[in-house]
């Protein structure tokens, strides 16, 4: 039945018997817990298929069935168990998270024409006889979308929520602010959305040969954009994680307030939002009216997104500008710190404290280990595995997401015809080979990676078309080894995955209309040959 990702256990029925015919008079039943769920399907299976799915009386004979049950609550609130015979359909879940991620199967039982927005045919419709017990392997599940470099207007935002709901991927880690753009409104500071939100050209690849695309490019959400976002986000179980990023990749809030620059060596009053792409030596200062402004800003960023993560970014942070002031050095004597490393540390540890009086927790890059991280931080380890088994050891929760396995702007395929193409390549098979919990961490230490994450950062994806091109199939690997336990990288089924993708998930894709890689290579319309810029070793800023 090929099913992506692929459910823990899975026991099929009969050959030739025992299916369930959906019809006009099906209905879908659901207890108080489960009624969003059937919303849903209502919603997306009702315009697939043409058919009322109307609501039903729990009990109702040949009905989809949806609800919570105590049974499989111990195997988590993501649980769920389906089975599907000639009577009727039950998908009970251990929590309402479980309930919509069988409904997510139950869609992709219904074969690839269940994801489109109207029928192609009178059907039948039909569910294969089949039990399938199933949960994830870890609570973050997550893919990291960069709308700084390229803005991704909101429509965008909340279609790839539906992709990632349709992969049982549950967290939107949205990469808001950096260096080239801010893209949340903040009440209190409208410049940052003025002035910082906007930049006059693009860089066009990397290194010195690069082009420029002169076009100016910019967007911003407004805090209802992002309402409706995170609320659109929670209906299908899947958190919202803004990320404000500090103290470096600022220069676009410091284009906007150049007070918040390091003044006593730069002159920022003519910075604008960069243009090109790397680490940037401009970062913010460390004065009390610089920790209050972002304070400010959190304040808001707060009101806006209900997740208990915030994160902080605390990545490719220059130290020159504070080796250079005076004021910083002066902070640093004050504070009684070793060097620039431990006034980063000072820097985030504040930021810590703050969200941690306010119920959230801090989550960061994992250069936020130099000069020690925050007691209560969370650490994304990108630069490899290290960071996350140094932050493990100490204790702390970690999301693993390193760049060799799960970086889906890096190249994947050594063509001359990629699209703009960086880094090394990593094929789909490299993604679905990546096991995210080292071998070196014993059991209680392992015990705190809470989760996984693909990163989708934009400086070469200036439309969803391509975002779409990098992201998939890679981002399809991805969520299986995120959701369900798999052998040893060396042992895992690689043909068997694939003979499911095109067995009948690329016609998923399709139908949803999303641009993936093929596995033949790049469509004539996704080539850009000619375009400077394809360093081997990877792009200036390796995040």
């Amino acid at each position: 039945m090929h099913l992506v990702p692929a459910p823990r256990e899975f026991w099929p029925g009969p050959a030739g018997g025992g299916a369930f015919i959906l019809g006009p008079a099906t209905g879908v039943a659901a207890d108080p817990a489960s009624r969003t769920a059937a919303r849903w399907l209502r919603s997306e299976l009702g315009a697939a298929t043409g058919l009322p799915l109307q609501p039903a009386a729990p009990g109702s004979g040949k009905a989809i069935t949806l609800r919570v049950g105590e049974r499989l609550a111990a195997r988590g609130p993501e649980a769920y168990e389906l089975v599907a015979d000639a009577s009727g359909v039950l998908i009970e879940g251990g929590g309402p998270a479980g309930v919509f991620w069988g409904t997510q199967t139950l869609r992709q039982l219904l074969g690839p024409e269940a994801f489109r927005r109207a029928p192609l045919h009178d059907g039948p419709w039909t569910v294969p006889p089949v039990r399938i017990a199933d949960a994830p392997r870890f609570p973050w599940r997550g893919m990291m979308l960069d709308v700084a470099r390229h803005f991704m207007p909101k429509d965008g935002v909340l279609r790839y929520v539906d992709l990632l709901a349709a992969h049982k991927l549950n967290v939107l880690h949205l990469h808001l602010t950096d260096d080239q753009g801010w893209r949340i409104e903040i009440e209190r500071y409208p410049r940052l959305t003025e002035v910082g939100a906007w930049r006059s050209r693009s860089r066009q690849g990397f290194g010195d040969t690069a082009l420029w695309d002169e076009r100016p490019h910019g967007g911003y959400y407004t805090r209802d954009d992002l309402r409706e976002i995170v609320a659109y986000a929670a209906a299908r179980h899947i958190t919202v994680v803004p990320e404000i990023d500090i103290p470096g990749h600022s220069q676009a809030a410091i284009a906007a307030y150049p007070q918040l620059g390091n003044t006593d060596v730069v002159d920022t009053s003519a910075l604008a939002p960069g243009e090109g792409w790397g680490i940037n030596p401009t970062v913010l200062n460390v004065s009390e009216t610089t920790l209050e402004f972002y304070e400010n800003v959190l304040a808001e960023v707060l009101e806006i997104f209900p997740s208990e993560y915030i994160h902080i970014g605390g990545d490719e942070c220059p130290k020159e500008q504070w080796r250079a002031s005076p004021t910083a050095q002066r902070r640093i004597r004050e504070l009684g710190l070793a060097g620039e490393d431990e006034l980063q540390s000072w820097f985030i540890r504040h930021f810590d404290r703050w969200l941690a009086d306010r119920g959230r927790r801090l989550v960061g890059w994992d250069e936020i280990l130099e000069g020690g991280l925050a007691p209560g931080a969370m650490l994304a380890s990108w630069r490899g595995y290290a960071g996350g088994i140094a932050a493990a050891r100490a204790g702390h929760d970690i999301v693993m997401c390193p760049r060799q396995h799960t970086y889906l702007d890096w190249r994947q395929a050594d063509g001359p015809d990629e699209p703009v193409p960086i880094a090394h390549v990593r094929t789909l098979e490299d993604v679905y080979r990546f096991e995210p919990v080292p071998e070196s961490l014993s059991a209680a230490e392992a015990a705190h990676v809470v989760g996984v994450q693909a990163n989708v950062w934009t400086e070469v994806m200036d439309s969803a078309r391509v975002v779409d091109y990098m992201a998939f199939p890679r981002l399809a690997a991805f969520a299986e080894v995120a959701w369900r336990p798999l052998p040893p990288p060396a042992e895992r089924d690689f043909t068997g995955f694939r003979g499911r993708m095109e067995a009948a998930h690329y016609a998923r894709l399709d139908a949803l209309g999303v641009e993936y890689r093929p596995p033949s290579g790049p469509r004539p319309w996704q080539r850009r040959p000619g375009v400077p810029g394809r360093p081997r070793q990877g792009p200036p800023s390796m995040r």
